[in-house]
């Protein structure tokens, strides 16, 4: 029989029931007499442990039936509940939570043994609860670590098209490279750390293959390495010298193919290698159908939806049925009354379209309460390693976001706690001194304002050094002296964001490995978001994410430059207003103008976007001022063809990454207008 029509269920459902689990698990710890919590955990694990059944997970299953039993005995009073049975009970949660993200990978459980746990499970129901226990270490980082001892093994494979290409490469004389990428083992952001790797070797020459593949290593679906198959003209020293400089990379190996591959004759390939501009394309459907046959089969994304919003959605698009009959006997009627009646019916489908719009943004719309529920566990396991007393506060977990938005939002998130409680909360004995509270408290807040989504992190330590940030900034070159008397508060602060800034004095686990906080901003920017900081020293800190409502449709403002038509969305626009070339100064090579009392640089999106026949406009001028945080800038454009919501469409893979561009829309004449990312302009 096969169960994997029934994969896409069960992952649903196991998740569902981790995250019941999670949140128990943590009241049980505080409320170990409970009997309803170990219920609760009973009741899981037999749930669990029944669909792992029926759809042949042996591992799955043995971890959850030795978990119910031990359930049981403590239920019938044979076993006492400790801390040391709930930190093997959390163990064996993390366990469960790895089988099922790696059956959402490759449809399998993965090499991880739980062997050891089901031991200590055992040995708690004959010994009563009273055993010592050691930290349990899982097959799959013994298997990572015997893989990395002794001679470097590449395990990225050639198929005949690749080999072709490859030859043809050698040929050509253009430098051959595999390469193995080994992140730090606390990297945070894996698939932002991968980002930076291949958006570096893009820039430097052509990556032709990877293992796994892209949109895998983009889903984080890969452990702590991947490998690249590379061409460049760069020699093999400079490569992993640009390689390793970036932070989070704990090893970069690369070996060079200098010899011709064999490969079979081919009859369908069309190859070509471009050396003049280091450009080298591989295009092959044969290629493509080998490489999907390669790969298991991911899990869809699904949204649970409430039944009262499909009915709602259900009955508007029987009104536009409704509307599409009446269109239809409006145009095949010749009355004096049809022009008006058309015009009522019009305006009728532009009220329907709306409330659809509304109908379906809520459908996709899920509370933040998904991504917070995460955070109580790791803030416990945090405050446990660090020795620090940690209250977690969160409010507005009902608040409603994209599901798009859900996904991508987590791993800032978690960045943003850890820092708030190594960096920013004391220890113990500097909060009794200063008065305060020996248990620091983060809290985590989330609520709408107008059309974006608030997240809020914010904690009652240190806050932040100006000063120490400033020293820092000149003592690592970021900036000079006369450079840094130059800045203003916010500007100071701001720096955190620079790549490899970190203020830590010691490598920990947590920080001191030059993270900083860049990758944050990179991921927040690219969900049209913007990230603030408030603080005040010896207080605390507030972190501030801003993210728009949802990232498929949004209101924009058209304008025109020459003949082409771009979008620049409305939530970045603070006002338009027009000026005078003759007001415009030189400052540093920028145009500024003196306007509302401030310096406001001027940018010319026409020279940026080299359009054609563009020409710098004298005389009056209209400019759009945008915002991003607290920064301004004035976009000079053409003309103004007014507010219009849009339908955002993505440019593709070969276009990804393009600066400036974050995509596109179809116009109601069926032609394209780019949407211009202002926060890039900056």
């Amino acid at each position: 029989m096969d169960m994997n029509q029934y994969l896409e269920i069960f992952i649903d459902e196991s998740k569902e029931h981790l995250q019941e689990m999670n949140q128990i698990l943590l009241e049980l710890e505080n409320k170990p007499d409970n009997l309803k919590l170990l219920d609760a955990i009973f009741r899981i694990a037999h749930t669990i442990k029944g669909m792992a059944g029926t759809m042949g997970y042996s591992k799955i299953t043995n971890l959850t039936h030795k978990m119910e039993s031990l359930m049981h005995e403590v239920r019938t009073g044979n076993v006492k509940i400790s801390e040391k049975i709930v930190d093997v009970l959390f163990e064996c949660f993390d366990a469960l939570e790895e089988y099922v993200e790696n059956l959402i990978a490759n449809g399998e459980e993965g090499a991880l043994d739980t062997e050891d746990l089901v031991n200590k499970l055992a040995a708690f129901i004959s010994n009563g609860g009273d055993v010592e226990i050691e930290k349990t270490v899982s097959k799959s980082t013994v298997d990572t670590e015997e893989k990395n001892d002794g001679e470097h093994k590449f395990s990225i494979e050639f198929d005949e098209i690749t080999r072709n290409v490859i030859n043809k490469a050698i040929e050509s004389d253009v430098n051959i490279f595999k390469i193995d990428v080994i992140l730090d083992e606390n990297c945070m952001l894996k698939a932002a750390r991968s980002f930076i790797v291949f958006n570096k070797l893009e820039n430097l020459g052509e990556v032709i293959s990877s293992k796994p593949d892209v949109e895998l290593i983009e889903d984080e679906k890969f452990d702590l390495n991947f490998e690249i198959l590379y061409f460049t003209k760069l020699d093999q020293l400079t490569l992993h010298n640009e390689l390793i400089n970036i932070s989070e990379i704990r090893e970069v190996v690369i070996e060079e193919i200098d010899e011709k591959l064999e490969v079979e004759k081919l009859d369908d390939t069309n190859d070509i290698v471009e050396t003049k501009d280091k450009k080298i394309e591989k295009k092959s459907n044969k290629s493509k159908e080998k490489g999907k046959k390669k790969h298991a089969k991911k899990a869809s994304k699904t949204v649970r939806v409430d039944i009262e919003r499909l009915d709602n959605l259900m009955n508007l698009v029987s009104e536009l049925i409704i509307i599409k009959t009446r269109l239809e006997d409006g145009g095949n009627r010749h009355s004096e009354g049809r022009t008006s009646e058309m015009h009522e019916t019009i305006e009728y489908l532009e009220r329907i379209t709306t409330s659809l719009h509304d109908a379906v943004m809520k459908v996709r719309m899920v509370p933040v309460e998904r991504t917070f529920n995460r955070f109580p566990r790791m803030v416990r396991d945090l405050s446990k390693d660090l020795g620090k007393g940690i209250n977690l506060v969160m409010s507005g977990e009902d608040t409603e976001v994209d599901r798009t938005v859900i996904d991508e939002i987590g791993d800032p998130l978690i960045h943003l706690i850890r820092n708030s409680i190594d960096h920013g909360i004391e220890d113990k004995a500097t909060r009794i001194a200063r008065g305060k509270d020996e248990n620091g408290t983060v809290a985590l807040r989330a609520y709408p304002d107008g059309n974006t989504v608030v997240i809020e992190v914010e904690d009652d330590g240190n806050g932040i050094d100006s000063e120490a940030i400033k020293n820092i900034a000149i003592e690592r070159k970021f900036l000079t002296e006369s450079e840094v008397v130059q800045l203003s508060e916010k500007e100071v602060i701001n720096l955190l964001f620079n790549a490899g800034f970190s203020t830590a004095k010691e490598v920990t686990d947590l920080s001191g490995r030059g993270v900083g906080l860049d990758v944050v901003k990179s991921k927040i920017e690219s969900l049209n978001g913007t990230v603030e900081v408030d603080t005040v020293l010896g207080k605390g800190s507030k972190f501030i994410i801003r993210l728009p409502l949802t990232l498929a449709i949004i209101q924009a403002l058209m304008i025109t430059l020459k003949e082409e038509i771009y979008a620049i969305p409305l939530n970045n626009i603070k006002e338009i207003s027009t000026i005078n070339s003759e007001e415009i100064s030189m400052i540093q090579d920028q145009e500024v103008v003196l306007y509302r009392g401030k310096t406001l640089p001027l940018i010319r999106l026409g020279s940026i976007l080299n359009t054609k026949k563009y020409e710098k406009n004298i005389g009056d001028m209209l400019v759009v001022v945008v915002k991003k945080g607290d920064e301004e800038a004035g976009i000079i454009v053409d003309e103004l063809i007014g507010q219009q919501e849009i339908v955002i469409k993505s440019l593709g893979k070969y276009l990804k990454g393009i600066n400036i561009i974050a995509g596109a829309t179809i116009l109601g004449n069926g032609g394209v207008a780019l949407i211009v990312d202002s926060n890039q302009l900056f």
